[in-house]
């Protein structure tokens, strides 16, 4: 369950195979993840990556796939 005193603000972020998650704005991007564009609060981030976020298989995945 989220926590309902959080205040913090996040960025959406997304990795080399395209799986987004986020991740709070003042710390630094973790080696492999870049800024997606997207921040807010934490719901604002999980509603927008629930909007964009289609296709859950990883990019190497799509790219066998077809």
């Amino acid at each position: 369950m989220p926590d309902a005193e959080d205040d913090q603000t996040y960025r959406v972020v997304l990795n080399d195979e395209e799986q987004y998650s986020i991740w709070p704005t003042e710390r630094e991007l973790p080696a492999g993840w870049r800024a997606e564009g997207a921040q807010g609060s934490r719901q604002q981030c999980l509603d927008h990556i629930e909007r964009v976020w289609t296709d859950l298989r990883p990019l190497s995945v799509r790219r066998i796939q077809g």
